[in-house]
């Protein structure tokens, strides 16, 4: 479906910086509010975080701590190939394929 684009500004781009709108800001002198302040806003911010926030953190450091691979079943897997005693089950094979094949198409 295309796009229309329509009303567009036919004026030429200013590349001029010192006449861009955002050059031509001003300091003002701060409100009584501000002043009694000490120029901190009068309201302060608070975060709160739930018990099963502060759990996620702890479980993703825990997990952060994990190696990646399991090193000892890759060694045992390629020592199994290398020797000639790794059996593979087809049928375990063919049935992981159509379990995945189903979540993918959901």
């Amino acid at each position: 479906m295309p796009i229309e684009i329509t009303g567009q500004n036919s004026s030429p781009v200013q590349n001029d910086r010192n006449s861009r709108p955002e050059n031509n800001v001003g300091r003002s002198e701060p409100s009584v509010e501000q002043q009694s302040s000490g120029g901190r806003p009068s309201t302060a911010d608070t975060v709160s975080l739930t018990e099963t926030s502060a759990q996620l953190r702890s479980i993703e450091s825990s997990l952060a701590a994990l190696p990646v691979v399991d090193t000892q079943r890759v060694e045992a897997i390629k020592q199994a190939i290398a020797d000639g005693s790794y059996q593979v089950d087809a049928q375990t094979v063919a049935d992981k394929l159509i379990d995945f094949e189903a979540i993918l198409d959901r």
